[in-house]
């Protein structure tokens, strides 16, 4: 969608019409056209309005009728108008051909280029039919850009975007080079593009004895997508380590690689990649570094207002150590980045150190970890310090050595930000003293313990009310105070909207700040059991009362907070 537009059409309206969320649409027309994407995409995805609203909205303004998408047969189409550059650059779908009239449906009426250029391309006149955002995406989606029904016995070739690839490809053997391999190639690019499409955040591709099959990570589930013959299971990894710029000959031991794919004039997507040798093959995973997708909004990641403020409150201090732990894939790195977001001004020097670096935050001195070359979370910490920085964050705190230096920033006016992997709060306290922390640089350093999880949202379109007794809540786990408020628990039913009943997902949170008490039990060595119960007797809502919190509220399911707090 071209820039003008953005800014000379729909966005200004809005903010006439909403002028309480007047600098987010801003904010949003400013990012669509940074990252050449569809204004009303990011408005929609952003929640700042729904699909109806946004729709109600374009109906009233432009006084053009709604149409229906679902009412329209796709599979009816006429092919010589499906022209995907056109649709995917305008964000626009021509539904029909009536009296030479093309109708193109559109979510945005306010683009007249596009109305343009599809009659230009067709020699056509050409009308807009209004239709909700969703609708459109979902119909975009199906007709340009599934893989889901992909047989490599009738695959053409693939109009994606370019991808970055090593120029060891040249270099393959005489089984991986052959001509049939070509729609493998064809085949990867597009279960790639779609992985991207549908949110995952990791793929993996597993051959066994008698079958091979791919997997999407959506949501934290795993679910099967495609089963290719077994027999190219040895094809497939090599042409995915050839991407990843790994050695395509050396089949014995994992090795690490990255592949970045270019999905827009200014916008890329990086994947880390890794290959593990198993009995009948190399198994490959991918996992999904879009910067892009993360919603680096305090707001939206699902903590209580309470804990909001808490994790506000320990980042406007000047100096102190913010912790985020939880296992691999439970949000660490966003809640992170959401406090660095906050801070980020021209006035502080900010400084990272991970591995890898997930997120591209502008602004912020990001140093990707090369332990190979030396350059460890260590090192990088003892650099920092010689950087006139305000505000570090570490990745991990793995060793001794880096906990220590850490310790060090914070106590000589730094703010720190880490991770550790540790189940809860209390566990953290309890880690660092046997990593070899002394209890008194603990006390005198840490301001604030975040645990976190993630937890699958129930779908708005299908979630139905559980049948639940009143009797039993208590039995569930609420507590009086939450029983008082009200509950309102939901289950999944699935619909086309979403996966199993589920869309997105929101954070379970357990914010445990450092209060005296809580330092005297550690330089008494007390253990995390005791931290735990002085936190929850301060106010702290552990991580199974906060995901309770969730479903009372009808955000996640009973099942869901088993799932995800369950010890």
């Amino acid at each position: 969608m071209p820039s003008s537009t953005l800014q000379g059409g729909l966005a200004p309206s809005l903010a006439t019409a909403f002028p309480d969320k007047q600098s987010r649409l801003q904010e949003l027309a400013a990012r669509a056209k940074q990252e050449n994407r569809p204004f009303v995409s990011l408005l929609v995805e952003s929640e700042t309005l729904t699909g109806e609203e946004l729709a109600q909205f374009c109906e009233v303004q432009f006084g053009l009728p709604l149409l229906d998408l679902d009412g329209v047969e796709l599979g009816a189409i006429p092919e010589k108008y499906l022209n995907r550059s056109l649709i995917l650059k305008h964000h626009a779908l021509p539904v029909y051909n009536r009296q030479n009239t093309l109708y193109v449906a559109m979510s945005d009426p306010s683009n007249v280029t596009a109305l343009e250029d599809f009659g230009f391309s067709f020699s056509l006149h050409v009308e807009a039919l209004l239709v909700e955002e969703h609708k459109l995406a979902k119909a975009i989606n199906h007709l340009v850009d599934d893989s889901s029904n992909l047989s490599l016995d009738d695959i053409s070739d693939a109009d994606i975007s370019d991808l970055e690839v090593s120029e060891q490809e040249s270099r393959l053997d005489e089984e991986q080079s052959r001509e049939d391999d070509t729609p493998i190639v064809v085949y990867i690019n597009k279960i790639l593009m779609d992985a991207i499409r549908r949110g995952a955040s990791d793929l993996h591709f597993e051959p066994y004895e008698h079958r091979f099959r791919i997997r999407f990570r959506i949501d934290g589930i795993l679910h099967e997508i495609a089963a290719p013959p077994v027999n190219l299971a040895n094809r497939f990894s090599a042409r995915l380590k050839v991407m990843a710029k790994m050695d395509i000959a050396e089949r014995r031991l994992p090795q690490d690689g990255r592949i970045k794919i270019k999905t827009g004039h200014n916008k890329a997507i990086d994947m880390r990649v890794n290959s593990l040798p198993t009995m009948w093959g190399e198994k490959i995973v991918l996992r999904i570094l879009d910067s892009s997708a993360a919603k680096l909004n305090i707001d939206v990641l699902g903590y209580e207002e309470k804990q909001k403020q808490l994790y506000l409150k320990a980042l406007s201090r000047p100096q102190g150590m913010i912790l985020v732990t939880g296992p691999t894939g439970s949000g660490k790195t966003v809640s992170l980045y959401t406090g660095l977001n906050i801070l980020n001004t021209d006035e502080v020097n900010i400084s990272t150190a991970e591995d890898p670096v997930e997120i591209n935050l502008p602004g912020i001195n990001q140093v990707h970890i090369n332990n190979r070359a030396g350059l460890t979370f260590a090192s990088a910490l003892r650099a920092f310090l010689r950087q006139d920085p305000d505000v570090v964050m570490v990745g991990e705190i793995r060793d001794l050595e880096t906990a220590e230096i850490a310790i060090k920033a914070a106590q000589t006016g730094h703010l720190v930000l880490s991770t550790l992997h540790t189940n809860s709060a209390a566990e953290t306290l309890t880690r660092l003293l046997n990593m070899g922390v002394p209890a008194f640089n603990i006390a005198s350093s840490v301001s604030l313990i975040i645990a976190q999880r993630l937890a699958r949202r129930l779908c708005e379109h299908c979630k139905k009310p559980a049948d639940i007794a009143a009797e039993h809540y208590q039995e569930l786990g609420f507590n009086q105070q939450q029983i008082d408020a009200g509950i309102n628990v939901y289950e999944p039913v699935g619909c086309e909207h979403c996966t199993s009943g589920y869309k997105g997902r929101v954070g379970i949170y357990e914010v445990m700040p450092m209060s005296g008490d809580i330092a005297r039990l550690i330089m008494e060595q007390g253990n995390s059991l005791q931290i735990a119960a002085q936190a929850e007797t301060e106010g702290m809502y552990n991580l199974r009362m906060s995901a309770l919190e969730k479903a009372r509220n009808g955000v996640t399911s009973l099942a869901e907070v088993e799932r995800v707090t369950s010890i």
